[in-house]
């Protein structure tokens, strides 16, 4: 994890780089009290806590933003509100209805196989309008492609954008969608499209490290562009990272597991069985396998006799 401050950031945000199973918490302080923006996987809660009450010392977090409803960017809401619980929370209101009814199908969570404890909702981030944080109007705008429901938030006299994963240094999250069979990639460029409208002079991404000045900006854009025509010209390709990064993504979780119980979490995780029935080749065990090979030769996990390890 890198330390919180950056030279490229204006005064009262801190950012924490969380790496890959829990997104970057962002956390915007000033006169209208602390914001936190995403808290990560909910395995990471306890440090996401303790995190904030290191920033923060005796006073309370305010409020809770989401940029979207992925477990990696709000597992930890529900430790957050237990901790403050004069806190109130707002998500991208698409989830508004789900979450409120608590519907782990609509909300992935059953689907991918991930957790995220129950929590509430308080308020939700309406594309169009503005929002007081540190001080200052963050504009909210919508972001689909990675996810349908997905905000960015833009503080345009500073020209901080927290992009969450429509953009990355390089690249971007899933397109989520197209695995639904949904076409989803003609969002994703008209996000990138609009992320470039704003002209943003540092990116908070949902992963990795801020970066910002202009070459750095437009060339991340241009990596991500470049990314997406790959993926329209081999949505196979797409495919086959999605599946790759569902499996990666537990094995953050897990660090290491008996390759049996990995493959009985497999072959039971409603997605990956989904994508196997649609474009698998020979039986389950045989496509997980193949991918577990691919994942160790990208040097993303280790295979030991009777084990998966991440790497």
């Amino acid at each position: 994890m890198t330390p919180p401050s950056s030279p490229l950031l204006p005064p009262g945000i801190q950012v924490w780089e969380r790496g890959w199973l829990s997104a970057n918490n962002i956390l915007i302080d000033g006169p209208d009290g602390a914001t936190l923006i995403d808290s990560g996987y909910c395995t990471h809660a306890e440090q996401t806590q303790a995190l904030v009450t290191a920033a923060l010392g005796k006073r309370p977090l305010s409020r809770l933003l989401n940029t979207h409803l992925h477990s990696d960017h709000c597992g930890g809401n529900a430790a957050l509100q237990a901790r403050f619980p004069a806190m109130t929370t707002w998500i991208p209101p698409g989830h508004a209805d789900a979450v409120a009814r608590w519907d782990t199908q609509v909300l992935t969570y059953h689907a991918t196989g991930q957790s995220c404890p129950r929590f509430r909702l308080d308020g939700v981030l309406v594309p169009g309008e503005t929002l007081r944080l540190g001080g200052a109007d963050w504009q909210i705008h919508a972001a689909p492609g990675h996810d349908p429901h997905a905000v960015l938030l833009f503080q345009p006299d500073n020209g901080v954008l927290v992009s969450g994963d429509a953009l990355w240094e390089n690249g971007f999250g899933v397109v989520f969608p197209e695995l639904d069979g949904d076409s989803a990639f003609a969002e994703v460029g008209a996000t990138l499209d609009l992320i470039e409208a704003l002209n943003p002079r540092v990116v908070i991404p949902g992963h990795g490290r801020p970066f910002g000045g202009t070459a750095a900006v437009t060339a991340a854009i241009g990596r991500a562009r470049s990314r997406l025509r790959q993926f329209l010209d081999a949505p196979d390709k797409h495919l086959r990272y999605a599946w790759k990064v569902l499996l990666k993504f537990k094995l953050l979780e897990w660090q290491r597991a008996p390759r049996e119980t990995f493959m009985a979490w497999a072959m039971q995780t409603p997605y990956l069985v989904q994508q196997h029935e649609r474009h698998g080749e020979g039986d389950i065990a045989q496509w997980l396998d193949r991918l577990l090979e691919e994942l160790a030769a990208s040097g993303a996990a280790r295979l030991e006799p009777g084990w998966v390890i991440d790497a």
